[in-house]
């Protein structure tokens, strides 16, 4: 069913409630990754986001509470598809009250502000704020997904993502190997979608098996970030923007290149190592991404 712009663009979710404490802080964590062939004691890039004692949230956990905005998409006047189509394809998240508190009570209210005909498919631009339970502005985030099969409907091509990589070696590179059941663990902090576990699933959504969450990755560029320009420390971190350019595989090594443009703007690529293109290069999985810092 085409998509009808006018009726969609404007349109807001119903609030959805959300809580975290240090256990789902800690879930999360592990989720994407941390001290999985690290040093299980190392306090700052594993103690610091595991243990209760001085805990400290990720701030890419700010896009967990505003998730469940994402389902409100669902039956929108002037927008039908089927889920199993959707793909995560840009993610800003900015947070707005530093530091993430490590436990809390929020509300989060999303607005359509855009909708994109690329031809093959539609991309859908969601702004949602996160409201603590004092009605403090906590995070916002702007989810851009792209829906396979529902373009061509006249619509705007949108804007060019920016951000592109130096044509030079990168400043810095980290890497984060990812376990075999990754998906399985990441998904406990919230996101459910049957691509990322269920082998029938994945193969409706034209993937051999099941991928890793697009934010499980987003996660890994951020703590990279906070690990080679922020001296670990994730107060420092204000806001991230990545445009996911292919999916990774649990299993693979995900390997961030930074290029760092001033003391708070770092340009961001993240590559898999085990897969190549044509010329050899390894696979982009996140492009056009770029993290500031506060200063």
């Amino acid at each position: 069913m085409p998509i009808d712009a006018a009726k969609v663009i404007g349109a807001k979710t119903k609030p959805t409630e959300f809580s975290w404490g240090q256990d789902q802080i800690i879930l999360y964590a592990l989720g994407i990754g941390v001290g999985y062939q690290q040093d299980p004691v190392d306090k700052k890039k594993v103690l610091q986001y595991t243990y209760e004692n001085g805990l400290k949230v990720i701030p890419t956990y700010g896009v967990i509470p505003a998730f469940p905005a994402m389902g409100g998409l669902m039956g929108m006047p002037g927008l039908s598809f089927n889920p199993m189509m959707l793909l995560h394809g840009e993610q800003y998240t900015e947070i707005l009250k530093a530091p993430l508190p490590v436990k809390a009570k929020t509300s989060t209210v999303g607005t359509v502000t855009a909708v994109y005909d690329k031809g093959k498919g539609a991309v859908l631009v969601l702004d949602a704020i996160t409201k603590d339970e004092a009605g403090n502005d906590l995070i916002k985030n702007t989810f851009s997904s792209f829906i396979r099969g529902e373009g061509g409907f006249g619509g705007e091509k949108g804007p060019e993502p920016g951000n592109e990589a130096p044509a030079r070696a990168p400043d810095v590179v980290v890497e984060y190997p990812t376990m075999g059941h990754q998906a399985i663990l990441y998904r406990l902090s919230g996101d459910k979608n049957p691509l990322h576990i269920d082998p029938m699933m994945a193969k409706m959504g034209k993937f051999d098996k099941p991928i890793l969450h697009g934010l499980c990755t987003f996660g890994n560029v951020g703590r990279a970030v906070i690990e080679a320009c922020a001296d670990n420390n994730p107060e420092k971190f204000k806001s991230i923007k990545v445009r996911f350019a292919s999916p990774v595989y649990p299993g693979e090594t995900i390997k961030v290149e930074m290029w760092k443009e001033s003391a708070t703007d770092i340009i961001c690529q993240a590559r898999v190592k085990e897969r190549k293109n044509p010329d050899g290069s390894e696979l982009i999985v996140v492009s056009n991404a770029r993290v500031t810092l506060f200063p």
